[in-house]
């Protein structure tokens, strides 16, 4: 049989199959009606194994592939169910009232709590996020958190995750510990320099201040270094100011180029850190949820059932819809042993006529389920 006949035998069965696609899809949504009718849950995984332990039986040496398509099928079938049930949720309650409380423009002022000084790179973020914004510097994440659940603060702005040295797990249990809203996020390219006192040399030091994090990033070279000893403190900004202060020509920081300047500082060594693509993401908080024009990212914090296949099940919704996934991380529950809750990102917009309808079914499908925010990143 010619390659040509083949293909042609294929499009014909393609066309057979799509139609008996589509009648399926249209006796899902029979299903659906009964369902809402009746208030019966979207997923019923016993008629799911039915079906696939009747396909197994009959699919022979290909029983694989057939699992994985009639799988796909159950997915799509659920995400269309999701489309037309009408029962109320949280997430959908939280996200018209978020889209009301939304403007066309992101707002450029406002209070706005940072960690950290004048020449942190939290500044820098939020000088981004907030061009003409009023900062207020705090002492801690924490600080931030407080600032804006009581209202001193409009806004708050909050490392997440940096390229080299992987998330900042202190934001992530504040989020998790606190009902807060993501509305905007951005990525800072982090280049950290070694600064000491004009005319100290660098093998003649012995302490060297900064963030544990930016300790983190610049491992490599701190390795190298034989005789110092590391001190973490409360930001890059905070350590150059601290080798300003103390004029002592043995002691330095691993900071910015921009506090080189703003303490009066030499740079020592310049781009210390172990990767050249260091890029720290910040996220912008505030009490009350809002969806500003053009957010286009999904962030939620998630809890399932510890059980074969629970996860999947979730993961499997926005998959089924090709929502593509950019973040899934796995945090301790605090106060609980070897329980787990995930924050997951998801590139898609609720204004999507498809993806409300797909995060209330993953809401009924969690043990619990938050709604972080739709938002943009600059």
């Amino acid at each position: 049989m010619e390659l040509s006949e083949i293909r042609g035998q294929i499009d014909s069965v393609d066309q057979e199959l799509l139609k008996l696609f589509l009648r399926r899809m249209e006796l899902s949504e029979h299903v659906a009606a009964v369902k809402n009718e009746q208030g019966l849950p979207i997923s019923n995984r016993a008629r799911e194994r039915e079906i696939l332990a009747r396909v197994a039986a009959e699919a022979g040496d290909k029983e694989r592939y057939a699992h994985q398509l009639f799988t796909t099928l159950f997915h799509l079938s659920c995400a269309r169910q999701a489309e037309l049930l009408s029962a109320p949720t949280q997430v959908g309650a939280q996200i018209r009232a978020s889209l009301a409380a939304g403007a066309e423009v992101f707002p450029q002022t406002g209070l706005v709590a940072c960690q950290g000084m004048e020449g942190a790179n939290s500044q820098a973020a939020c000088d981004r996020l907030l061009p003409r914004g009023t900062i207020v510097y705090v002492k801690s994440f924490e600080a931030v958190v407080s600032a804006v659940e009581s209202g001193l603060c409009r806004f708050g702005v909050l490392p997440i995750e940096n390229s080299s040295n992987g998330s900042v797990r202190a934001v992530y249990d504040l989020l998790q510990r606190h009902r807060l809203s993501i509305v905007r996020s951005t990525r800072l390219c982090i280049r950290h320099e070694l600064l000491g006192l004009p005319g100290a040399k660098a093998d003649e030091l012995t302490e060297i201040y900064s963030h544990p994090q930016a300790i983190g990033q610049c491992g490599h070279f701190l390795e190298s270094l034989s005789g110092v000893r590391v001190i973490p403190c409360d930001n890059t900004a905070t350590a150059a100011k601290l080798v300003a202060e103390r004029k002592d020509p043995h002691v330095a920081a691993l900071s910015s180029h921009a506090c080189a300047e703003l303490y009066g500082l030499s740079v020592l060594n310049e781009d210390v850190q172990d990767s050249d693509n260091n890029y720290t993401r910040f996220i912008c908080i505030t009490k009350e949820p809002a969806i500003y024009a053009g957010a286009d990212r999904i962030s939620l914090i998630i809890a399932c059932e510890n059980k074969a296949g629970a996860l999947y099940d979730i993961l499997s919704k926005p998959a089924a819809l090709g929502v593509n996934m950019t973040k899934l991380e796995s945090c301790p529950v605090t106060g609980r042993n070897f329980e787990f809750i995930f924050f997951i990102e998801l590139e898609a917009s609720v204004k999507d006529p498809a993806v409300l309808p797909m995060l209330e079914e993953i809401e009924r499908s969690s043990q619990s389920f938050h709604f972080l925010g739709n938002y943009s990143e600059v």
